[in-house]
């Protein structure tokens, strides 16, 4: 049951591609800058960055929130 949410920007994006927009426009020097995350700074992944937030919901906001101010 799929509900329609359109004031939600997210909807129908994964984290992953979430992540990877981020680091196709930041780069991951430019995300680490803008996110001090040690994810992002100590030997970056798109697929340990994705483990880490998917486990730490406060990073996971910040990560997203960002997405939000960058390309809404």
């Amino acid at each position: 049951m799929s509900q329609e949410q359109p004031n939600n920007p997210l909807h129908g994006l994964t984290l992953e591609k979430i992540l990877t927009r981020l680091v196709d426009h930041y780069g991951w020097e430019g995300l680490d800058a803008q996110i001090k995350l040690n994810c992002f700074y100590n030997n970056p992944s798109i697929k340990s960055s994705l483990k880490f937030l998917r486990r730490t919901q406060w990073a996971r906001d910040k990560v997203e929130a960002l997405y939000i101010k960058t390309f809404s």
